[in-house]
């Protein structure tokens, strides 16, 4: 028999929880079964010549005003790392952090955050000379910092009421308003925890978390809201002013935490639909879905080839060096 109630649960948790791997199970296949017939909905009824002429029609400086905000928004989530290197007192180089968080965000952003976020940290951080505990120490950094400023602009949409999907919403309007309340005061209560709380060590999980001081904190808060806010100008500028910028805001952000709740690489699918749930009836689908492939093209194709190329560099002058 057991020792313990702790000793009881253990044993009885696992036969209460045993039908949650399956309906977990069940629910990604409906909502993938469900993404694929939009998808396909939308794309069986799709003028695809409209929409190579609507590709067609991005000019060059157009694409590279493009390419610049994906160069600064790329900047600005290596910054997260460059506070976790002040705040851990690591001394790898300014150059040897940025490459690193760079690497990492693109194959994060194309195939998981296991892969990219955590397995390219991990993978050159170590080469580099950091021990395992430091590492984490900056992937918790990053982590708070991608999503806290996330929670404040996700937050004001809902209250400010920027984000109108009608009869697709579940949630009436006052439920999102307090939803949006709670999410805006997540921003505040951490910069108020760094502050004051006497506890600075934290598992999320199964992450330490240490919070940094007041001035490390506003920075991530900072660079998060500078962040998302570049990457929604990218799409906004690849419509053409077709549609307000608040609304693209709120597209992109419904689009982000879909992706990460349904686990699917680079958001593929995903990121369509919910552009096209929202946006639907404000801009035609041909030059909506060729606004989003230029999209994938800037944000996701081209800085995954080129961390490609700097992943192996690095490798390559990490085994130089341990040969020498």
């Amino acid at each position: 028999m057991p020792n313990s109630a702790s000793e009881l649960e253990t044993l009885v948790a696992p036969k209460q929880r045993a039908w949650w791997p399956w309906a977990r199970r069940a629910l990604t296949a409906l909502f993938f079964a469900g993404l694929a017939w939009l998808l396909y909905s939308q794309a069986r009824n799709l003028d695809w010549a409209q929409v190579g002429k609507s590709l067609a029609q991005y000019t060059a400086p157009k694409l590279m005003l493009g390419a610049l905000l994906v160069a600064l928004s790329y900047s600005l989530y290596a910054s997260f790392d460059l506070i976790g290197r002040r705040y851990t007192r690591h001394l790898l180089s300014h150059r040897a952090v940025l490459s690193t968080a760079m690497v990492s965000y693109a194959f994060n952003l194309n195939f998981g955050a296991l892969v990219g976020g955590v397995g390219f940290r991990y993978r050159l951080y170590s080469r580099l000379g950091l021990r395992t505990a430091v590492i984490t120490r900056v992937l918790g950094m990053s982590m708070i910092g991608n999503w806290i400023g996330y929670t404040l602009l996700l937050g004001a949409i809902f209250v400010g009421g920027a984000l109108e999907l009608g009869d697709q919403a579940r949630l009436g309007e006052e439920a999102l308003q307090a939803l949006g309340a709670l999410l805006l005061a997540a921003a505040p209560a951490y910069l108020v925890l760094c502050v004051v709380s006497r506890r600075r060590e934290w598992i999320v999980r199964g992450i330490p978390i240490d919070l940094p001081n007041w001035r490390l904190a506003a920075l991530q808060l900072a660079f998060s809201l500078s962040n998302w806010l570049v990457i929604a100008m990218i799409p906004y500028l690849l419509l053409d002013g077709a549609v307000n910028y608040s609304t693209v805001l709120a597209a992109l952000l419904l689009a982000a935490i879909a992706g990460v709740v349904t686990h699917v690489p680079a958001g593929l699918g995903v990121i369509e639909a919910v552009f096209l749930a929202v946006l639907k009836g404000r801009v035609a689908e041909a030059p909506l879905l060729a606004a989003l492939l230029a999209y994938r093209a800037l944000y996701y194709l081209m800085p995954l080839l080129l961390a490609g190329v700097v992943y192996l560099s690095m490798e390559a002058r990490l085994r130089g060096t341990a040969r020498a």
